[in-house]
């Protein structure tokens, strides 16, 4: 008699990379997804070169990303006054075996969904089933779901793994006592305009200072007639965060005059940066959250994936190159322990602690640290960006950043995939 499945909690981006995983190592799965139909919500996000090299593992090479977005060349951060305060080649450019991608993440997420329906079949994604809890037992795991009509379901897997996002349930009742989300005071708005990129054509910008800042990269090849691309750009001020978010509503969608009146004079004779936000036909709001890390992501037969596991400031561009490789190593970790709480537990020490400190690390800013820095030193204001920031001081910043979220290029380089094709097929009865 066939095992039970592996239980998925969400159709994102971490739960539909699982569910190709484990069917390329053959590990049955279903993935239960709350809402009725998938649709290509979001805007721009960036993949770094660490979860692209697991993607082209998985089968998706440049003939499908560069269809939904762009292979990046710079990383850029720009002072108020129009100055460089540090630029570097990223990707291909920088030297890396794998391109840096900004891509659409709706379209990411549909391209794997996509393939999940093909691969797995069409059954392998039950949408309209909100996962609301799960009960271990000695073999296996009972989930708890309820579709949109209101009816109950109980469904009896091998394993469950929570990637059911910022609001999990999985989450919620694996850390009861889990502080409420942490809002820094950060406002972002949203949104994407047709333009030309600036700079090499396929830069990430960050304009502004720590407080106040604009960051946009283009999604898009440029229209060979006119020239334009999609620019996803997002505007961002702080404010005193004493009182908490008091809207209630974690994504909504905004009026330009909402916020327009903070960047009305940033003007450069490099970028129009009123006329870039005015042109979004849609705009979102959104906080800037993410929660306190949590001391374990594994409660026997149950594991947290993604942003249910670590959700993180966008800082670092971090969130969906994460779990993509989250999804990965668990794959492997499944490899070798079967299909068992042990390859949970396994999967959990590889990760839960680094990943937890690059939470906090984007809390601390992430790469956007040295406009901190700067505002510390000149107030952000300069002539030479070397008599403030030498250098090798930023280069050496930028380093540690790079380590800590998982793509050094040298070590990236050098290293074997985290599941490369053809690794094999898992023993369930591992233990």
């Amino acid at each position: 008699m066939q095992s039970p499945p592996v239980l998925i909690a969400g159709a994102g981006i971490g739960g539909l990379s699982l569910a190709l995983t484990l069917h390329e190592i053959g590990v049955p799965c279903l993935v239960l997804e709350s809402v009725a139909t998938l649709k290509p919500l979001g805007v721009g996000i960036n993949l770094q070169p660490n979860a692209v090299r697991e993607l082209y593992e998985m089968g998706f090479g440049p003939g499908h990303l560069d269809k939904i977005g762009v292979q990046t060349q710079e990383f850029a951060l720009v002072g108020l006054n129009g100055k460089d305060v540090y630029a570097e080649p990223r990707g291909l450019k920088a030297g890396y075996r794998w391109p840096q991608y900004s891509v659409h993440r709706g379209g990411l997420q549909m391209l794997l969904y996509r393939a999940t329906l093909e691969r797995l079949g069409e059954r392998a994604v039950r949408t309209g089933a909100r996962v609301m809890g799960y009960r271990n037992h000695a073999g296996g795991v009972t989930v708890l779901a309820e579709q949109g009509t209101g009816k109950r379901l109980e469904i009896e897997g091998s394993l469950l793994v929570g990637a059911d996002g910022l609001h999990s349930a999985v989450r919620a009742q694996m850390h009861p006592r889990q502080p409420p989300i942490q809002w820094g005071g950060a406002i972002m708005w949203r949104g994407v305009t047709r333009g030309v990129p600036i700079r090499t054509g396929a830069s990430f910008v960050g304009f502004g200072t720590h407080r106040q800042r604009v960051v946009f990269y283009p999604i898009s090849r440029p229209d060979p007639a006119s020239g334009l691309a999609d620019i996803n750009w997002i505007a961002e001020i702080t404010v005193d965060n004493a009182g908490g978010w008091q809207d209630g509503d974690w994504n909504k969608k905004a009026r330009h005059e909402d916020f327009m009146h903070h960047f009305e004079q940033w003007t450069q004779d490099w970028i129009d940066v009123p006329a870039m936000l005015r042109g979004a036909a849609d705009v979102y709001e959104y906080p800037m959250i993410d929660r306190d890390p949590v001391p374990t992501w594994v409660d026997g037969n149950v594991a947290l994936l993604g942003d249910a596991a670590h959700v993180m400031y966008p800082t670092g561009s971090n969130g969906g190159s994460q779990a993509i490789i989250d999804a990965r190593v668990l794959g492997a970790t499944m490899l070798t322990h079967g299909v068992t709480p042990a390859a949970l537990r396994n999967y959990d020490a590889k990760l839960c602690k680094d990943v937890s400190a690059l939470v906090l690390r984007n809390r601390g800013a992430g790469p956007f640290g040295l406009l901190n820095l700067l505002d510390e030193r000149c107030g952000g204001v300069f002539d030479d960006i070397e008599d403030v920031i030498p250098r090798a001081e930023r280069d050496a910043f930028m380093r540690g950043y790079r380590a800590a979220a998982g793509f050094a290029m040298e070590q990236l380089n050098a290293s074997s995939p985290i599941l490369a094709r053809g690794a094999g097929t898992v023993t369930r009865a591992k233990g």
